[in-house]
């Protein structure tokens, strides 16, 4: 069996936990054997894997990485169990661990509003589980494959999509052009036109109109089956129309729309 072998201390690449300290340029190595740090603004110690899933485990750090890594590309639970010799709720227990700490670091990492998002791809995956049917909704930047956002519904509803679109919203650079690929859920537009707009101050009292952003599109694919049977293909894209009048709603109009039927 292959021996495993720690990864090697590296100080200049850790930042001090402590809130009202948070030092980067003073931390030393304060045990090797432990594995700690320790920083010299705040005196403080403090173990490697502090602020990350890995603390407090009991297991080797390999075998918390194999079990997730495993559990990642659908190996499933018994076979876990029946392998590494684990209990189900401690499998359990790292993965819930896993998916937080995932979270956190795509809030600080990614949800800035630092990311030039470009083309956005959104969609929604249909999967089969014990419990019943669950609806997967995803949203991705198509030039860099940047994952950005995704939510777990048992229903395809508005409820699904907003989410991952706030989160876009989120990540997303304020004036960038943003282009959204959606398929024909019409949820999209509504959720689009609500979270990507901004209140214009105009000094009166009262709520400020509400303006969408600049440069913001939406091209949709809608496509009608019969059956199993692809029968048409339908590319449109949605264009911001201004009212005429000062008290006309605005609105979303189709534009550009083609149509392509299958031949088979």
């Amino acid at each position: 069996m292959t021996k495993y072998t720690p990864t090697p201390m590296r100080p200049e690449l850790v930042v001090c936990p402590k809130s009202d300290c948070g030092a980067s340029d003073h931390i030393g190595i304060h045990s090797h054997k432990e594995r700690r740090y320790i920083c010299h603004t705040c005196h403080r110690t403090f173990a490697e894997t502090t602020g990350t899933m890995l603390y407090g485990r009991k297991h080797p750090i390999w075998v918390v990485l194999v079990v997730l890594s495993l559990l990642a590309y659908g190996c499933p639970i018994p076979a876990l169990v029946a392998t590494f010799d684990l209990d189900e709720r401690t499998i359990a227990d790292w993965q819930d661990k896993a998916g937080q700490h995932a979270k956190r670091v795509q809030h600080q990492v990614v949800c800035q509003g630092q990311v030039d998002v470009g083309q956005v791809q959104a969609d929604e995956l249909y999967t089969k589980t014990q419990a019943g049917a669950v609806w997967v909704a995803t949203a991705m930047t198509v030039f860099s494959r940047l994952w950005l956002w995704g939510a777990i519904s048992w229903d395809r509803d508005t409820a699904l999509v907003e989410p991952v679109i706030a989160q876009v919203r989120a990540a997303a650079q304020i004036g960038k052009p943003i282009l959204f690929a959606v398929d024909g859920f019409k949820a999209y537009v509504s959720c689009i036109l609500k979270v990507f707009r901004d209140p214009q101050r105009t000094g009166k009292r009262g709520r400020p109109p509400l303006k969408v952003w600049d440069n913001l599109h939406i091209v949709q694919v809608v496509k009608q089956r019969v059956g199993r049977r692809l029968t048409s293909n339908t590319r449109r894209m949605a264009a911001w129309r201004r009212p005429k009048r000062s008290c006309g709603r605005p609105r979303w109009n189709w534009v550009g729309s083609t149509r392509r039927i299958s031949s088979g």
